[in-house]
C-alpha cells in the first residue's frame, strides 16, 4: 500500500527567495532523495509574513502547517520530526493570529495556491468575477463597481466607477485599460505581492474593466526592478490565452480583449498616470499637463482607464460577489479593505489586508509587534515617501481617506514605514525633500527648483543658520510647490516636511508652538 507523497509548499516570491527560499527548495530535494522519501513541492506567493520568510507549508489531515523562518540547514531535523512538533512550527497556519485576523478579499489565494495553475485559481473561485461580468452590459457593471464604493488603491483614492464610466461614455474607435504596476514608494510591496502570488487576480481584473469600458486592449506597466512579477505575469496571461480567458472569443462568449505587460524605465515619476502614458508610448517620462485627463485622451490619444494593481484587483470579488458585499466592509467613504505594508523598525513586517477603520496603533502593535529594536516607537509615514510623519497623538485616527486627510495626512497606497526613539526627524525631513529633488522630472519650476532649494534651507535650518528666518522661507517654498506643481510628486513632496516641523520641532532646533504657549502662560 503506497503512501500520498509529502506536499510542501515554499514561496517564490522576491522576499522569500531574498532570504534564502530556493537554497531551502534545494536542501528539501536533495535529502528527499537521499532518503528516498517521495515530495511534492509546490512554490507558493508569500503569506505576507515576511519575518518568517522562508516559510515552508506541510500539508497534513488537519491543514496546513506552517514552519518558519527556515533554513536549509534545518531540512533534515525538520525530516526528522515528519514536520510535526519542531521550534520552527508555528501551528495550522490559518490560525496565526498575524493572518487570522485579516480580511483577505484581493489576496484571499495568494499564499495558498500555485500562482500559474489555472485550475488551482478557479477552484478557489477565480473566474466567477469575469463569468457573472460576460453576461453583464457594460453600464451595469460600471454601477456594481460604482456601488461597490471602490476608489483607486494608488494614492489619490478617486472613485473607480467614476473614472470608468467617463471612459464607457467616450466616442472612440479604440479604448484601452493601463495598469499601473510601477510601484515605487519605500515600504510598499503589496503590488509586487499580488502579481507574484496571484498573477490570474490582475489579469482578471483588467478584463472585466475592459468588458466594463468597451475596451479591447490592455497593458500592465510594470517597474524594471520586479523581474520575477514579469515573468510570473507574462507565464499567466500566456496560460490565460491558452485557456480561453483572454483574445477574441472569451470563454466562448465573442468579446474580445488581448494583454501584455511592458517593462518601466526605472523613474519614479512613472508611477504617475500621465508620465506613465507618455513612457508607455515610448517617450521620455514626463508629466502631461491636464486637461485632457486620461480617460478622454490617455494612451496613444485614446480614452484609458488607468488604474494601478490593487484596484484592478478588488474587482473580480465585487463582480462574483456583488457591490453590496464588498461595500459592508470599511467606514465612511472608504469601502472595502486595503493590504497595508508594514515595514521599518518592527518586529513582524509584512502584508495585512484589513477593512478600512482600522488604527496605525493597531498594525504598529498588534500585526507589527512593536518596534525590532525594543526601544518605544515616535514616529510613522504612513502613505509613501510624499506621507506625513505622524506622531503618537494621531495613530488612533481610523484608516479612512477623509479622517486622514483632517489631520494633514494620506492612507495613499497602504504604506507604513516606522521609527523608533532614536530617529532624527529633522534628518527624515531632509531626506524626503531630497528624494523630490532626485525623481523629479524637471518639467515645472515648483517642483524642479522648490525641492532642490528645500533641501538646502532644511541643511541651514539644521546647521543653525538663521534658523527662524529660514523655517518661514521653508514654509513659504512648500507653498509654492503645493500650489504650484503639475503634479502630487512635487505637490506633496512638502507634506512629509511640514509634518515634521510640527509635531517634531525639536529635531529641527525649534521650540515647541505647545511649549511655548505653557511658557506664555507662566506668571512673571
Amino acid at each position: 500500500m503506497s503512501t500520498a507523497p509529502l506536499r510542501l509548499y515554499v514561496p517564490a516570491d522576491t522576499a522569500a527567495i531574498a532570504m534564502g527560499a530556493d537554497e531551502v527548495v534545494a536542501a528539501i530535494l536533495q535529502h528527499a532523495a537521499e532518503k528516498n522519501i517521495e515530495v511534492e513541492l509546490v512554490r507558493n506567493g508569500s503569506r505576507g509574513m515576511l519575518w518568517l520568510e522562508p516559510l515552508v507549508e506541510a500539508c497534513t489531515p488537519e491543514g496546513r502547517v506552517a514552519f518558519g523562518p527556515v533554513t536549509p540547514d534545518d531540512v533534515e531535523s525538520l525530516f526528522a520530526a515528519e514536520w510535526k512538533t519542531h521550534p520552527l512550527c508555528h501551528g495550522l497556519t490559518e490560525e496565526i493570529p498575524y493572518l487570522k485576523n485579516q480580511e483577505r478579499l484581493t489576496f484571499a489565494r495568494v499564499g495558498v495556491i500555485d500562482p500559474l495553475n489555472l485550475d488551482e485559481y478557479q477552484a478557489h473561485g477565480g473566474f466567477e468575477g469575469l463569468k457573472r461580468a460576460l453576461t453583464m452590459a457594460p453600464a451595469d457593471i460600471v454601477k456594481m463597481v460604482t456601488d461597490s464604493g471602490l476608489r483607486g488603491r494608488g494614492g489619490a483614492a478617486f472613485p473607480t466607477g467614476i473614472k470608468w464610466n467617463t471612459v464607457l461614455n467616450a466616442k472612440a474607435d479604440q479604448k484601452y485599460i493601463v495598469c499601473n504596476a510601477d510601484e515605487g514608494d519605500s515600504g510598499t510591496f503589496s503590488d509586487r505581492l499580488l502579481m507574484e502570488g496571484d498573477p490570474c487576480t490582475l489579469i482578471e481584473g483588467m478584463t472585466i474593466a475592459g468588458l466594463a469600458v468597451e475596451a479591447t486592449s490592455g497593458y500592465i506597466y510594470v517597474r524594471s526592478e520586479y523581474p520575477l512579477a514579469i515573468q510570473a505575469l507574462d507565464h499567466a496571461i500566456k496560460r490565460a490565452y491558452e485557456a480561453g480567458w483572454l483574445g477574441n472569443n472569451i470563454a466562448g462568449s465573442g468579446k474580445t480583449f488581448d494583454l501584455e505587460v511592458r517593462k518601466g524605465a526605472g523613474a519614479y515619476i512613472c508611477g504617475e498616470e500621465t508620465s506613465l502614458l507618455e513612457s508607455l508610448e515610448g517617450k521620455r517620462g514626463v508629466i502631461r499637463f491636464k486637461p485632457p485627463l486620461p480617460a478622454l485622451q490617455g494612451f496613444l490619444g485614446k480614452p484609458t482607464v488607468v488604474n494601478n494593481v490593487i484596484s484592478l484587483a478588488s474587482v473580480p470579488t465585487i463582480l462574483a460577489k456583488g457591490g453590496e458585499y464588498y461595500r459592508d466592509y470599511g467606514m465612511g467613504r472608504s469601502r472595502g479593505t486595503l493590504a497595508f505594508q508594514l515595514t521599518g523598525n518592527l518586529k513582524q513586517g509584512g502584508l495585512v489586508e484589513k477593512a478600512f477603520g482600522i488604527t496605525l496603533r493597531e498594525l504598529l502593535y498588534d500585526y507589527g509587534g512593536g518596534s525590532a529594536t525594543g526601544l518605544p516607537l515616535r514616529a510613522a509615514q504612513v502613505g509613501g515617501p510624499l506621507g506625513a510623519y505622524l506622531p503618537e497623538k494621531h495613530w488612533d485616527v481610523p484608516m479612512d481617506y477623509e479622517a486622514y486627510a483632517a489631520v494633514s495626512a494620506m492612507v495613499g497606497h497602504g504604506g507604513i514605514v516606522a521609527f523608533d526613539e532614536t530617529v532624527d526627524m529633522g534628518h527624515m525631513a531632509e531626506y524626503a525633500m531630497k528624494f523630490c529633488a532626485i525623481e523629479s522630472c524637471g518639467k515645472c519650476t515648483p517642483c524642479r527648483v522648490g525641492s532642490t532649494r528645500g533641501v538646502e534651507v532644511i541643511q541651514k535650518i539644521r546647521r543653525n543658520e538663521k534658523r527662524e528666518d529660514n523655517v518661514e522661507l521653508l514654509r513659504d517654498l512648500c507653498d509654492t510647490m503645493l500650489a504650484g506643481s503639475l503634479c502630487a510628486l512635487g505637490g506633496m513632496a512638502p507634506v512629509p516636511v511640514l509634518s515634521a516641523l510640527e509635531h517634531f520641532p525639536a529635531d529641527f532646533g525649534l521650540e515647541s508652538q505647545a511649549t511655548a504657549a505653557d511658557a506664555s502662560q507662566q506668571p512673571a
